[in-house]
């Protein structure tokens, strides 16, 4: 007998069965060979609406999104109302950044069942991708009045706050969620997180420790964990979570490149050197890798071979961080490439207006150019960001004198006594009053200085380079992620 789309029973069996192992692969996240058990059964029977959903749920697993989007398409016109499809089809316009037609999407469920919390559920991650939070608080409102207890509104609301830098609202909101639903996936980490970055370094390694106690196995947890502890000073419990990492996914990049941080501040910089190899061998855009690279070149002496690196870190990352920038400007001035230190440098002052450290190398650049008029602009700067630095006060005296300014040399030396009278400020006073313009002891002087702060930066472990927020999210460079990755997206069922 012969079924509807013309299939004989024994192609009907056949298909059904691929379905069935389609599911079980799906279950144990085989997607890719889900994927062809469940194509192979639409061979079979191309119009078997639920066999298309569950390709459109293989599709969104592997981030194939625009091929799903295809799919429950297909779905929609075999039954134009099923509200599961329609939702789903929102999700993945919004994922793609086509906002018109998740809206659409969205309006179309609640057109047809005005009760369908979902609808308004999505559309706060909707309009937090567009960056509408007016609107996405609305849609929160609007879902609790169907159900005041759906943990993912929380959640959703929360990734908002999250997103807006409000720390502290989108911690309530986690809660709230975990609280509803203790077992929802990796909330612990995402408190932690946000905990993180509003400064609760308690908080957060104690709800890494709670994730941990869920999923021992929890490559997000063991790492983020591994920073806290890092900024905990604790060196070596952070180098057994990274080196745990390590027994799990060997290739793990970020894990490589922490360890070399803790190589690089215990001295051992052949070991650290070594690591980030491995790190860049593994992914050649991990940022930071190549300025370390660098780090590594610069203090055995090597500047071509550091220059060459902090080229190639300019040209393949898209670095935002500050503290990496400032460093690399003055690893650039070291290095004598004073345009690519200044560029580094003003690229540091864009993100951060009061980075003294950047106004005090663009002092020091002046020097070396011997514009002092510039130097000491950007020197008092420095000064007003950062009063009474001893070390710029210094610098900014020793200017003075090259440039000829010796009473304001005198005055600055006199303030640096009258707060810190040591013996070796007194030889310094010696040296600037007795100087006039041009001379051996400030030359050297400022010499010195420009290689000794910059090599402090080198033992200084960077913290936010690769902040890994867990194994759903794609990717693990903070400067990549948009707002919808945040975002947990309540996963239909499978059918079939």
């Amino acid at each position: 007998m012969d079924r509807q789309d013309g299939c004989q029973w024994g192609g009907i069996d056949s298909a059904d069965r691929k379905v069935k192992k389609a599911s079980q692969l799906y279950d144990g996240k085989n997607f890719e060979l889900a994927l062809e058990e469940i194509e192979a059964a639409l061979e079979i029977s191309p119009v078997d609406a639920s066999w298309h959903f569950s390709k459109a749920l293989i599709l969104d697993s592997l981030y194939r999104y625009d091929e799903a989007i295809e799919e429950y398409q297909l779905v929609l016109e075999l039954d134009p109302n099923d509200l599961e499809a329609l939702n789903s089809l929102g999700t993945d316009f919004t994922r793609t950044g086509q906002y018109d037609l998740a809206l659409k999407a969205f309006e179309q469920v609640q057109e047809i069942d005005p009760q369908d919390e979902k609808s308004f559920c999505n559309r706060i991650i909707l309009y937090g991708e567009m960056g509408n939070f007016d609107s996405a608080e609305q849609m929160f409102y609007l879902a609790q009045q169907i159900n005041p207890d759906c943990p993912l509104c929380f959640y959703n609301l929360g990734t908002i706050l999250f997103d807006k830098k409000e720390y502290q609202k989108a911690i309530y909101c986690w809660l709230r969620t975990a609280e509803i639903d203790p077992e929802y996936p990796k909330i612990n980490c995402y408190l932690a997180n946000a905990y993180w970055l509003n400064g609760d370094k308690i908080k957060a390694q104690e709800y890494f420790l709670k994730e941990l106690q869920l999923d021992s196995g929890n490559i997000g947890a063991i790492f983020n964990l591994g920073l806290v502890l890092l900024a905990f000073g604790k060196i070596e419990s952070a180098e057994d979570k990274f080196n745990r990492i390590l027994e799990l996914i060997p290739s793990f990049t970020p894990a490589l490149f922490y360890l070399g941080e803790i190589a690089l501040h215990d001295k051992d910089y052949n070991k650290a050197e070594d690591l980030y190899k491995q790190a860049l061998k593994q992914d050649n855009n991990m940022q930071a890798t190549q300025y370390r690279l660098a780090c590594c070149s610069l203090v055995k002496g090597l500047k071509t071979e550091a220059r060459i690196y902090l080229k190639s870190e300019l040209r393949f990352s898209d670095l935002l961080d500050t503290f990496v920038l400032t460093s690399m400007g003055s690893m650039f001035l070291i290095c004598d490439d004073l345009g690519l230190a200044t560029h580094c440098l003003l690229r540091a002052i864009d993100s951060d207006s009061s980075n003294a450290d950047a106004y005090y190398y663009l002092g020091l650049i002046g020097v070396k150019k011997e514009e002092f008029k510039d130097a000491i602009e950007f020197l008092k700067h420095a000064l007003n960001i950062r009063p009474g630095t001893t070390l710029f006060l210094q610098v900014l005296a020793a200017v003075y004198s090259m440039a000829g300014r010796l009473k304001e040399a005198e005055e600055i030396v006199k303030k640096l006594i009258q707060s810190e009278s040591t013996p070796q400020l007194k030889k310094f006073k010696r040296k600037i009053c007795l100087a006039q313009g041009k001379n051996e002891f400030t030359q050297r002087f400022l010499l010195s200085k420009i290689e000794q702060k910059a090599l402090n930066h080198v033992s200084s472990i960077i913290y936010e380079v690769c902040w890994y927020p867990g194994d759903d999210w794609p990717g693990y460079r903070e400067a990549c992620f948009n707002i919808m990755n945040l975002f947990y997206v309540r996963k239909a069922e499978w059918r079939g």
